[in-house]
């Protein structure tokens, strides 16, 4: 059996030619109803009635009022059952107390999507939170999305909807535009009309009770109307689903958000390092480098980059290159890239060599290149094309300030044909108003992006090459982490549940390091002793010398109240050191809370001390922190954060963004330490704040550092609070890695195989498989010829291996080559769309020497599994219609196949 699948690339929309996605009925709506329409002067429900009229969207518009016979000269209907046509999306502009019980009616007659204008719900305090409540109830209860409450509405400019209440409808464009704040809407609505901007969406979504970022994010990433995505955001909302759609779009289009509240307000000391040292917007920078998105810090800047975006490069680097005609502007333009973190490109010496045959005795030579103020049209040209080919820059800025012997528009004219000068991009900074107007329109039309100061310019650029870092980081391939085996979840689970069942939230050192040692990360052996005695016994197994520590089930910082003593030489130490931790203990904190003493050998380690820890973020959940250990963390604060779960990639650049980190890869004649081993501890430890979800803080320090070993000399441990659901309890905004759907299997041959998720680190052995695979396979697969660079590129092959849990499954089915005891992956079966999507669409490949080995029908079998505990309704595929073993294997599974005349594929639909 040769299995094959269905096509790659295909959507949801293509199948048989009928399927919808759940949010067609905003975009593309046949038949609205306004519930709440009015003739009343200047009312919500008149205006947003007249915008649906006033703008064809190809659909009929049916008023609802109970109290008219017609509204705006239209038939109005009593209630929604009285509409004589199937409607699909309801605008909402009535009491709030009375929406829920009319989503409710809405559903019931099959209308699929409801625009709820009117405020009234959570922002009005606890009633409007149970009506906000039983609204999404109702609507759940009938598969309905809804956008809103509380927002302007929406526009489609490509389809010709306007359900707003807003003065004007937008010019249609490529910008797709998502705010939650209304009132921005209308500003930046008025702006763009001004301004000649159109868009391909332009939508307020108001306090996101249902339909959120991720929802649109994914649907305008598949909208080929859609060039860049742009976002106001005031909450987050849904973090999974926001992380996860914008991590898959924002590859193929760039996603720029401004988000406001950059400051914390209100946020409570937490009882850990860590929790106190978590600010939520730097959580939410991270966030947004772990997805690929771009930040913005004010409004210009969200369009100004969806423009240069559109229509330069990305740069590899942050190096630019700046060329002006006046030395105070490129200064300027020179601070704000590298106080924005850029770089000046070093001029080499080849283009300094070159530049002196053309340019005045007077030039700069060096950057920025200063090429006089009486640089004609043809000097600026030649020296544009020159720095250009430099190979220390990554981008080009060129500066015009109007003087009296600049003629701009004809310098803009000499520079269009070096537009686009490959994987460089180029900015100007025409300076000067009305007097280089016709020069910028020229710049503009060209594909240049103009901008009136320079230091805005070199902004943008610095925005360009982050941008560029943030998507690199998302397809970067890592090494393999460690082995299972090195790791017993279950053993943890056990230490916190007995914890739990104590009725206590703060594990001991003891059990906290118990935790730790469970995930593989290497602690100290240390024993617990409740009298002196016990103590100089255990210190005298271990031998000297050695530390006590404070042993409390209450007491979390030690130092604070005396409980540590170090470097006990002898058993008169070990008693004497005893006394004092108990009587420091009584006099600062009350005898009750000593417990004992824990015993451990003392580490005589040359190393760095380093601190890890996690702590909850109210919207992202677990954050993990690195960074400089020790007692002066909190002084210091010399750390970096990241979500969970890390690989090893994602790992070393957390710790490069600190500055221990220098001292880490070795300085002044010191050796590195274990960074690799370091990477994996890292991998581990986020394993363990995922896993572990009753965790609520974890600090590690010092974890010492040293080019010998890595071992965790403190930790502690802080559970959430007993009584809390566990339905409630705050889970990773990342999907970790499912390992509910791995297993072993034994094919026809005997030979046992292990099936499991595709992980990140599966690529080299992924260009292995498909060297692999014989032309007719591949076929099969792909319904075309894919030659071996094509199927191997690393861009493609990081976005199969490293994928969403949350969006799509992908199983591979790897084998252990007896004579080497390497591991060889031999078939793969995906299933996409698991979310956002009405229909699934499963995939699969066998490697040809593992054919008729039974592996299509298990593979497809686990699939169908898979697809049913993450809530698919429906799975599809095409199969090429000669691969009749595959259609026999679908066709067992319970799919109905169905060829239309002249396809050659056939369609495989099961509904689950």
């Amino acid at each position: 059996m040769k299995p094959s699948s269905g096509k790659a690339l295909k959507s949801a929309h293509d199948f048989l030619g009928h399927a919808e996605h759940p949010l067609d009925p905003f975009f593309m709506p046949k038949n609205v109803a306004v519930i709440g329409a009015t003739e009343n002067p200047g009312s919500v429900g008149r205006t947003t009635l007249w915008n649906l009229m006033s703008s064809p969207f190809g659909g009929a518009v049916f008023p609802v009022n109970p109290k008219r016979d017609s509204v705006l000269g239209i038939k109005a209907y009593k209630n929604v059952r009285e509409i004589p046509a199937e409607i699909d999306l309801a605008v909402v502009v009535t009491q709030s107390k009375l929406i829920p019980g009319l989503i409710d009616e809405c559903g019931q007659l099959g209308c699929k999507a409801a625009v709820v204008i009117s405020a009234g719900f959570k922002e009005a305090g606890p009633e409007g939170i149970e009506l906000e409540r039983q609204l999404l109830v109702n609507a759940r209860k009938h598969d309905m999305r809804v956008i809103g409450p509380n927002c302007l509405g929406i526009m489609v400019p490509p389809s010709g909807v306007n359900a707003t209440f807003a003065a004007g409808m937008a010019r249609t464009g490529s910008v797709g535009f998502l705010s939650q704040s209304g009132a921005l809407c209308t500003a930046v609505l008025d702006w763009s009309l001004a301004e000649n901007v159109g868009f391909s969406a332009f939508m307020s979504l108001g306090s996101m009770a249902d339909v959120g970022w991720g929802d649109l994010i994914y649907y305008l990433g598949n909208d080929p109307k859609t060039r860049s995505i742009l976002i106001y955001m005031e909450s987050v909302g849904d973090a999974r689903s926001f992380l996860s759609a914008a991590r898959e779009v924002a590859y193929t289009k760039p996603i720029i958000v401004i988000k406001a509240g950059r400051t914390a307000a209100g946020s409570k000391a937490a009882a850990s390092h860590t929790g106190s040292m978590t600010g939520s917007d730097d959580v939410l920078d991270v966030a947004f480098q772990r997805s690929g998105v771009l930040r913005v810090t004010n409004i210009a800047d969200l369009f100004y980059m969806a423009e240069v975006l559109a229509k330069q490069p990305r740069p590899k680097g942050p190096r630019l290159t700046i060329l002006t005609n006046a030395g105070g502007p490129g200064v300027l333009a020179a601070d704000a890239l590298l106080l924005g973190g850029g770089e000046l490109a070093e001029i080499s010496e080849e283009t300094i060599a070159t530049m002196n045959e053309f340019l005045p005795a007077t030039w700069s030579r060096g950057n920025p290149i200063d090429i006089i103020g009486d640089a004609g049209p043809d000097r600026y040209a030649k020296s544009l094309e020159a720095a250009a080919k430099d190979v220390n820059t990554d981008g080009m800025l060129v500066i015009l300030t109007p003087q009296a012997m600049t003629d701009a528009t004809q310098t803009a004219q000499l520079l269009k044909p070096l537009a686009k000068l490959g994987d460089r991009p180029v900015l100007a900074s025409w300076m000067g108003g009305v007097d280089v107007a016709a020069g910028e329109h020229i710049l503009n039309q060209a594909g240049i992006p103009t901008f009136p100061y320079p230091d805005t310019a070199a902004r943008m650029f610095n925005y360009m090459w982050r941008y560029t870092s943030n998507l690199k980081a998302l397809y970067e391939t890592p090494s393999d982490a460690r082995e299972e085996g090195d790791i017993d979840p279950a053993a943890a689970a056990a230490i916190i549940n007995r914890v739990r069942g104590e009725g206590r939230t703060i594990l001991t050192e003891f059990e906290s390091k118990d935790v730790l040692s469970a995930y593989g990360i290497p602690t100290l052996p240390s024993r617990i002793a409740a009298t002196e005695d016990q103590a100089v016994e255990a210190a005298v197994s271990m031998g000297f010398p050695v530390v006590l520590k404070l042993h409390s089930l209450t007491i979390t910082h030690k130092t604070d109240v005396g409980g540590v003593q170090l470097n006990l030489k002898d058993e008169a130490a070990v008693r004497a050191a005893f006394k004092a931790i108990r009587d420091s203990v009584a006099a600062k904190a009350g005898l009750e809370h000593f417990n004992g003493v824990n015993v451990q050998p003392f580490a005589k380690l040359d190393g760095y001390e380093v601190i890890l820890g996690s702590s909850i973020d109210p919207q992202f959940g677990p954050v993990l922190l690195f960074g400089m250990g020790g007692q002066l963390v909190e002084v210091f604060k010399d750390r970096a954060l990241a979500l969970p779960p890390l690989n090893t990639t994602l790992a070393r650049r957390m710790m490069e963004k600190t500055k221990i980190y220098k001292a880490l890869k070795g300085v002044r004649g010191r050796a590195a330490v274990d960074l690799g081993g370091l990477e994996q501890l890292l991998v581990a430890f986020s394993r363990l704040v995922v896993e572990q979800r009753w965790i609520k803080e974890l600090d590690i320090n010092p974890l010492i550092a040293s080019p010998e070993r890595l071992l965790a000399l403190d930790a502690r441990i802080v559970l959430h609070d007993p009584a809390t659901d566990p339905a409630d309890l705050p889970r990773s905004a990342i999907r970790p890695y499912p390992l509910r759907y791995a297993g072993e299997w034994t094919m026809r041959s005997g030979e046992t195989v292990d099936i499991r998720p595709i992980r990140p680190e599966d690529e080299p052995a992924m260009v292995r498989f498909h060297e692999g695979l014989s032309e007719r396979t591949v076929y099969q697969r792909y319904l075309q010829l894919l030659n071996l660079s094509q199927r191997t590129a690393h861009e493609r092959l990081t976005r199969i291996c490293y994928i969403d849990y949350a969006r799509q499954m992908a199983l591979v089915v790897e084998r252990t080559i007896p004579e080497t005891g390497e591991r060889q992956i031999i078939a793969v079966g995906r299933l996409q769309g698991l979310t956002g999507a009405s229909e699934s669409e499963f995939s699969i490949v066998i490697a040809d020497a593992y054919q008729k080995q039974g592996l299509g029908t298990e593979l497809l079998n686990r699939l169908i599994e898979i697809g049913r505990r993450e809530g698919v309704k429906v799975i599809v595929a095409d199969i090429l219609a000669e691969n009749s073993a595959m259609q026999k294997v679908a066709e067992k599974a319970g799919f109905k196949l169905k060829r239309e005349l002249g396809d050659p594929t056939v369609s495989a639909r099961l509904e689950l």
